[in-house]
């Protein structure tokens, strides 16, 4: 495949709606008559609830709708059902919905709420996952009941939702040598990070309407429209052709839109007023505690080590503070599981990977979907192994790469085509100046230093992720491409225009992605997650096109009298291979090509492909072998910081990023998804949390408490950069970067603050209390 507009750094195709305010998102949408939504919600983490009575509120005027788990008793969830719409007999965190209020206006709705009466018994409640496993308090009594796919193992009398094991080689016998052994070290620590949230610019909403005829039409801020639509029909028990997701533009995702959240608290309104639609936009307060939050964890390591640096055994056991209920968390804990310990070889892996219970707010799908924090752990602590033998950390890393011919956790040998995290390590190292010392400011009290740190990810998918792809031609020889792959600012329908328009041998700006994405009418696409949206619908892509291109050909061939694989098609023309000067127009026979006495061959040109993953299958359920992960992205980031020691302020002066993305689609863009990534990766590593009272309640719930990086925070310097190696699984050539600028950030600027002051934290965030302790514990 020629590539004129692949590689190209092409102005993204939304940014004028998204700059002139004309882009429309679900909060801009209004329709005749609607009703307005307002939620009430449990002021307990854990309580029985005794009376609810919804009389008083139905009797006030301008409400038109009060629901309760009474009139929706549906439990919803994407890969164990165990989240009821509405709270039933006990609500398990605070914020939980109990009962909803649909109302001519939201001031009445909101008085409405006023006017429900509940009456809690607390139950005691547990916030901590370790405490949690062991079973004392029971969040989920009925755990061995609910609905889950097959390939996730529950261990109800721990709270625990999923527990993926990795067993590779025979870790137990090289820790009993290594007792034995001179030449070998033993490294343990533990790690723990708590619960973030995504702060996505538009907060959660969803509009629903219910027609006469039993017709669902939802509008949502979703990530993934099929998803959605799929997940709505399994819990309110409607078929599939009659629930209808239109998806306009999300202003931010992060993997907190993606699945089902408040959706149906909208629509249980909505079927009870037919032909009414329903909006219900969350507040921010609602959008913090009421849909998602990262998963908080706690990991627990273990390393065997040769004193001069290679790896011998790698054990890790990590409790994944799941909030209430799994979520998305049952697969973040399992891609987490098989991914340790990163990009790293070690003969011998043993990993305990649990989701567990708490009653916290739910954790969920967060941009880096567990690897943030499996590589917190691996990555602190390859620092203190090289800390223990007295070794740079660059050196320690170089000599334990995953590199090809050597196989990964789950099994999995890497290939040259794999990627090459060497080299990015390299460029992250000379970007940084890893060799050059940081030049200290003249300020005796504030020091400065540098640290590196690698990654890989996977995406993180079922084995038939599938995606496919239509391309419809005009009279003009223009295009409409339909995907369903959800724009959240990533520059996805700019990218894949650019594919498009190289696959099909036409100028780009004929190219034009059709939005919103509409399920009644757009194919079928898995979901808008784990960084996969170039490679796998590239793939139905460049089917799509070579089918389209065959019709052309086809229809060509009976006019030009040679046989389609002597033509060429190419700006705007259709032409003998061996003769260029012979050719017919393209605009001459999208629509079917008309002969001069009128009759007509051939019709309008329509392509179509798809694509599921290759070879893959499920894991070994004792021992996490398997083939689930399609194809791998590596990177690397590093850090330098100022640490003021006597406020223990931390100040990042510098960050770098460099991905191995296989072949750069749009430079411009790929940059721009590092720099931003890079950015929200400082938020856990020195700001962001979630904290509780004592009780369990939630504090940081607004901006005012809940700090996220501003522009005052941003780095003086930041570069991103790549290395290309082509991914030979993709028709591109291309990989994802999407999530993994955010991943390895954290530990960089870990290692830096080592660098600099010679104190470890091993703790997110690093906040300056925790700066001025440890220095106060080394006795400075």
């Amino acid at each position: 495949m020629r590539f004129k507009y692949v590689g190209q750094s092409i102005p993204r195709v939304d940014a004028f709606e998204k700059v002139t305010g004309t882009a429309k998102y679900v909060t801009d949408m209004f329709f005749p008559g609607m009703l307005y939504a307002a939620v009430l919600r449990s002021p307990y983490p854990h309580a029985k609830i005794k009376k609810l009575d919804v009389s008083k509120a139905k009797e006030l005027k301008g409400v038109r709708a009060v629901v309760t788990a009474k009139e929706c008793p549906y439990k919803q969830g994407i890969y164990l059902v165990d989240r009821p719409i509405f709270a039933t007999d006990r609500v398990r965190y605070v914020g939980e919905p109990v009962a909803a209020v649909a109302a001519d206006s939201l001031d009445i709705a909101m008085k409405a709420l006023d006017l429900i009466e509940v009456e809690y018994e607390p139950l005691p409640a547990v916030f901590d996952p370790l405490e949690s496993m062991k079973g004392e308090i029971l969040i989920h009594p009925d755990l061995a009941s609910y609905d889950r796919l097959p390939i996730y193992n529950i261990e109800p009398e721990k709270n625990v939702f999923h527990h993926h094991k990795t067993r590779k080689g025979d870790v137990d016998k090289v820790f009993e040598e290594a007792k034995e052994r001179d030449d070998v070290v033993i490294v343990e620590g533990e790690y723990t990070l708590p619960q973030i949230y995504h702060a996505p610019l538009e907060p959660h909403g969803a509009i629903a309407f219910y027609d006469f005829e039993g017709k669902l039409t939802v509008w949502s801020s979703a990530q993934s429209p099929h998803t959605l639509r799929h997940l709505i029909s399994y819990a309110f028990k409607i078929p599939h052709h009659k629930v209808r997701v239109i998806a306009p533009y999300v202003g931010g995702g992060f993997g907190g839109k993606a699945g089902i959240n408040m959706e149906g608290i909208v629509i249980a309104l909505a079927m009870q007023v037919p032909g009414k639609h329903i909006k219900l936009i969350y507040s921010r307060e609602e959008d913090i505690m009421a849909t998602v939050v990262r998963q908080g964890m706690y990991a627990k390591v273990r390393a065997a080590v040769t004193k001069d640096g290679k790896f011998l055994a790698w054990e890790q056991m990590m409790a994944f503070d799941g909030g209430a209920y799994a979520e998305y968390g049952t697969n973040v804990v399992r891609a987490a599981g098989y991914t340790t310990p990163g990009p790293y070889y070690v003969p011998n892996i043993k990993v305990d990977s649990y989701g567990v219970y708490t009653n916290h707010l739910v954790g969920g799908a967060f941009r880096g979907f567990g690897h943030g924090e499996l590589h917190w752990a691996v990555e602190r602590h390859i620092d203190k192994i090289a800390q223990e033998l007295g070794m740079d950390p660059l050196e320690l890393r170089m000599k334990n790469l995953l590199k090809p011919g050597l196989t990964n956790a789950m099994g999995q040998k890497m290939h040259d085509h794999s990627g090459n995290v060497e080299a990015c390590l390299k460029k992250a190292a000379e970007l940084i100046e890893y060799e050059k010392p940081s030049e200290q400011p003249k300020d005796p009290k504030k020091k400065r230093g540098k640290g590196i740190a690698a990654l890989v990810k996977a995406p993180a998918m079922p084995t038939n992720a599938a995606s496919s792809v239509i391309i419809k031609f005009h009279e003009d020889a223009t295009v409409t491409l339909q995907v369903s792959i959800q724009e959240i600012g990533q520059g996805f329908n700019t990218a894949i225009a650019q594919m498009a328009a190289d696959a099909l041998h036409i100028p780009v700006e004929k190219i034009k992605v059709v939005t919103p994405i509409d399920t009644d009418t757009n194919p079928y696409e898995w979901q808008t997650v784990a960084s996969r949206a170039l490679w796998t619908v590239g793939n139905a892509l460049y089917r799509a096109a070579e089918d389209a291109l065959n019709q052309i050909k086809n229809i060509a061939s009976q006019v030009l009298g040679v046989a389609p694989y002597n033509l060429e098609v190419e700006d705007d023309r259709v032409y003998i291979k061996y003769d260029p000067e012979t050719y017919i127009p393209l605009k001459d026979i999208v629509m079917g090509y008309t002969y001069p006495d009128g009759h007509a061959i051939g019709g309008p040109v329509i392509g179509r492909g798809s694509f599921v993953p290759e070879r893959l299958t499920n894991l070994d359920p004792e021992t996490g072998q398997g083939n689930a992960a399609a194809e791998w992205t590596f990177g690397a980031e590093a850090a330098e910081v100022e640490v003021d020691t006597e406020t223990g302020e931390i100040k990042v002066l510098k960050l770098v990023g460099v991905f191995d993305a296989g072949r750069v689609v749009n430079p411009m863009l790929a940059r721009g998804q590092i720099i931003g990534g890079m950015v929200q990766g400082m938020g856990p590593a020195v700001f962001e949390q979630i904290t509780y009272d004592k009780d369990g309640r939630p504090l940081t719930i607004s901006f005012t408490d809940y700090k996220i990086p501003t522009i005052a925070d941003i780095p003086e310097e930041m570069e991103a950069d790549f290395v290309e190696t082509h991914e030979a699984t993709s028709a591109f050539g291309v990989r994802g970067i999407a999530e993994h600028p955010m991943i390895s950030v954290p530990p960089a600027i870990a290692a830096a603050i080592y660098n600099a002051i010679g104190v470890n934290i091993n703790d997110l965030p690093i906040t300056p209390d925790k700066i001025l302790k440890a220095l106060k514990e080394k006795g400075e």
